[in-house]
């Protein structure tokens, strides 16, 4: 893998918000972990590589080079929300689903009225699936995840105005 094929890696990670990857290509092993802003990149039997520079102080472990982008779009902010509304958030890491199986009908969309206990969607964590459940009743305004890609802890999964 080089470096050109590296970079574009991080970027498409960037641009899907993906926190976590691990790439094995016969004797090559790379693995991307981001933490905030700064992304490290570890390659089994390369140098490593940064996508963004350390804190100033911190350099570089001996036989990194930087590497940084050209221009990486930032990831866009959230939009504010609107007062009193309320966000469900995935209790666990895994794969979103919003309906029970492919080609099925969505749990819930935008509009739809639930109740509390009432499944919203499906998350997958090491081959379990689990369900998803309304913490509050109320109408569904927004999904902010995408079907079939992976979310993480604490990430925001609906918008629901609360019934008054």
């Amino acid at each position: 893998m080089n470096q050109k094929e590296l970079k574009e890696l991080i970027e498409f990670l960037i641009e899907k918000d993906i926190a976590e990857f691990e790439l094995e290509r016969g004797d090559v092993k790379v693995r991307i972990k981001r933490a905030g802003e700064h992304t490290l990149v570890h390659s089994h039997g390369e140098p490593r590589f940064y996508a963004v520079p350390p804190a100033p102080g911190a350099g570089p472990e001996l036989g990194a080079a930087p590497l940084t982008p050209a221009a990486a779009p930032a990831p866009p902010a959230p939009p504010a929300p609107e007062e009193g509304l309320h966000m469900v958030k995935s209790p666990i890491v895994g794969t979103f689903y919003e309906a029970p199986s492919p080609g099925a009908p969505p749990f819930v969309k935008p509009g739809d009225m639930v109740e509390v206990g009432q499944v919203l969607c499906i998350v997958e964590a090491m081959k379990l699936l689990n369900e998803i459940e309304s913490d509050v009743a109320g109408e569904i305004v927004k999904n902010l995840a995408v079907n079939g890609q992976p979310i993480e802890y604490g990430q925001d999964l609906f918008v629901i105005r609360p019934k008054k």
